[in-house]
């Protein structure tokens, strides 16, 4: 009798187990760059990757994943002549240490997605710059020695790194085109350009172009607290408290309106003369059941012969029903 149980106990173990693979053939992992920018060798600015599973089979697919994603995954990169980057050392120190590994049970239900967002450089240490493949993979079972259930394979991105960023003659770095990754050049732009040059840039995500005719400093010095602390630093403080702010930009830590995408815009009027312009638009922001209408007023000063944004304001214009 003891001996039936061990079989049946074994049958059901590999019965299981053919089940787990039968669904998971049918489940579907990719992996793409989280935004659209340049990214840099050197540095400690991540590398984000969405990673998405979608279920495609008709059963629901249950999977185990760990608080930290070290026990749950692996990120493979490799050069164009097939070279595997090394693991980071903060990889390598958690995997080595024997503490508690949480995690949670994951539920995907037939035909719905599950995603989560990583750094790469939580997981690879990047040497030089470069051209290189990226896969993940994500283990059901966490990683454990052995592996029962073979881990799911991500496809291939490409993503390139770039040497270290160039400092401008201000000591704040350049920009540089993601599409030609040459460096951007502002043109001597009207006003009503200016703005529509910003618009367009966010409306496609081009943070680097979106940038480009802003005025940091300006823009931070309208606060009265940031002002007097800027006037309290010396330079090396001031260069990083504008490099703070530029990231708090992009994050939408401050000055969201600015930064949030419009479906579309309109320019209203434009006014200028010789050191300062004001640009109004009508911003529209499409909603699920209705489009909310806005009215920016950009002021714009004159610099070095570029026409630069150095402050803004907005008005609710009320709301549209949508088509």
């Amino acid at each position: 009798m003891k001996n039936y149980r061990l079989l049946f106990a074994f049958l059901l173990i590999l019965f299981n187990l053919s089940f787990l693979h039968a669904v998971q053939g049918n489940v579907e992992f990719n992996i793409r760059l989280y935004d659209r920018r340049i990214y840099y060798a050197v540095g400690s600015d991540p590398v984000y990757v969405q990673i998405t599973i979608t279920n495609n089979s008709p059963l629901p697919y249950r999977f185990k994943l760990a608080d930290d994603r070290a026990f749950s995954m692996d990120i493979d990169i490799r050069t164009m002549t097939n070279r595997q980057l090394p693991q980071s050392d903060t990889l390598i120190r958690k995997r080595t240490q024997t503490n508690q590994v949480f995690f949670r049970e994951i539920t995907i239900e037939s035909r719905e997605s599950f995603s989560f967002v990583e750094d790469l450089r939580d997981f690879v240490h990047f040497e030089q710059p470069g051209s290189f493949r990226v896969r993940a993979l994500v283990y059901p079972e966490l990683i454990r020695t052995p592996q029962i259930i073979r881990p799911i394979e991500s496809n291939y991105i490409n993503i390139n790194l770039r040497p270290a960023v160039i400092p401008g003659p201000d000591g704040i770095p350049l920009e540089m085109d993601v599409a030609t990754g040459a460096v951007l050049v502002r043109q001597p732009l009207p006003p009503d350009e200016v703005v529509t040059y910003m618009l367009t840039a966010r409306q496609q995500s081009q943070w680097e172009r979106f940038f480009l005719y802003l005025d940091y400093q300006a823009m931070l010095l309208r606060d009265a607290f940031q002002s007097r602390k800027y006037h309290a630093e010396n330079e090396a403080g001031r260069l990083k408290m504008v490099e703070e702010y530029r990231r708090n930009l992009q994050n939408a830590v401050v000055d969201g309106d600015i930064a949030v995408i419009p479906t579309s815009f309109e320019i209203l009027k434009t006014e200028y003369n010789n050191t300062e312009g004001t640009v109004t638009v009508l911003q529209k922001f499409r909603m699920s059941n209705y489009t909310d209408l806005r009215q920016y007023r950009y002021l714009l000063e004159k610099k070095d012969n570029y026409w630069m944004i150095v402050n803004y304001s907005v008005q609710a214009m009320g709301t549209e029903a949508n088509d």
